[in-house]
């Protein structure tokens, strides 16, 4: 089962989401896990990807404006995806990701 945790600074944006905007992250993070579970890579709604210009951070999004940026830790338990949460918002999060 992949493992995540979440930086500040993804607390900090996570609390000024609105409530359907929260709903619209937590759809998209069930349909991540199920992708990271499969191993055969993100199904294309999710446009993961990497950021340009940072060698581990990558993109997620999770509904028109919303996007999430992640980078893969160290696993907890082996063989198993640790996803670490950066930054959560609309496209700005990618000035500071």
């Amino acid at each position: 089962m992949p493992t995540y945790e979440t930086l500040s600074h993804f607390l900090r944006d996570w609390k000024n989401l609105t409530a359907s905007q929260k709903a619209a992250f937590l759809v998209a993070v069930t349909q991540f896990v199920a992708d990271l579970k499969t191993g055969s890579g993100f199904r294309r709604g999710l446009r993961v990807k990497k950021m340009q210009g940072f060698d581990d951070v990558w993109e997620m999004s999770w509904a028109p404006d919303g996007r999430a940026t992640f980078h893969y830790g160290e696993p907890v338990h082996e063989g198993e995806p640790h996803i670490v949460w950066r930054r959560i918002g609309t496209h700005s999060v990618f000035t500071r990701p």
